[in-house]
């Protein structure tokens, strides 16, 4: 079963509690359970070494996962917005009622797409998402009449007004297309497993310093799963062309 992670503050708090519990246990460990013989200091600092690197790695490929995903999310705006306001543009090709309907029908999926990337709330999100489909649905219907004496001026209308369908079946791909929940799970291995051997390899007596590495990845968590949340991070996509293209589609 696949786990999208939306909620990127529950995914710090989370991150950071586990890594500190393995901190202290690690830390834990060294004060009462085995103290480092003689050559074992070397040999654990290779380990220790080799493991924060290998989490260095997942983390940084995971960020970059993050980021592609957050791009392709923005691209995918610009193009939807680019094939409604064509679409508008091209419904003036159509015959007799059929354009001043399209052209209405276009403004109001426009508002629902907007409506779309602006809401935070997944339940309310699939709400549009329902209109949406309707409206789709609507728009498709309205051009079908051109196509009963098709002629290659109305067949730019109508392949526009197909585009638009298909631009908002690729943004719904992209907002689905997420972080894997293994690579998460192995983040989250990693970084306990770090943490418990920087408590247990630990020298200096001052608690704060164990503090350090739990932080700094929990930080880094909360960025990969803000960038990863298409609704629930603080960094979203704002559908600035999409408003270009309502400012630019004035009732007629």
């Amino acid at each position: 079963m696949h786990i999208q992670v939306d909620h990127p503050f529950t995914v710090f708090a989370v991150a950071l509690l586990a890594q500190g519990l393995a901190v202290f246990a690690g830390d834990f460990l060294r004060r009462h359970a085995h103290q480092f013989r003689q050559g074992e200091r070397h040999d654990f600092a290779t380990i220790q070494a080799a493991t924060l690197t290998l989490l260095a790695l997942i983390t940084g490929f995971s960020f970059s996962m993050a980021v592609t995903r957050y791009d392709q999310r923005k691209t995918l705006e610009e193009a939807e917005a680019n094939a409604i306001g064509t679409a508008y543009l091209r419904a003036d090709l159509l015959p007799g009622d059929i354009a001043p309907r399209a052209r209405d029908l276009l403004r109001k999926y426009l508002q629902e797409r907007i409506a779309f990337y602006e809401e935070g709330d997944e339940h309310t999100a699939n709400d549009i998402s329902r209109r949406t489909t309707a409206l789709q649905g609507e728009l498709w219907a309205s051009v079908l009449p051109a196509v009963s004496t098709p002629t290659p001026i109305t067949a730019l209308a109508v392949a526009a007004t197909n585009d638009v369908i298909n631009s908002q079946g690729f943004t719904q791909a992209a907002w689905w297309n997420r972080i894997p929940t293994g690579a998460w799970a192995m983040m989250m291995l990693m970084a306990i497993s770090c943490n418990l051997l920087v408590g247990y390899g630990g020298q200096r007596k001052e608690v704060l310093a164990l503090f350090i590495l739990p932080v700094v990845t929990s930080v880094a968590f909360f960025l990969i799963a803000d960038l990863d949340s298409p609704r629930g991070g603080m960094i979203r996509v704002i559908p600035q062309n999409l408003h270009a293209a309502a400012q630019a589609m004035p009732p007629r």
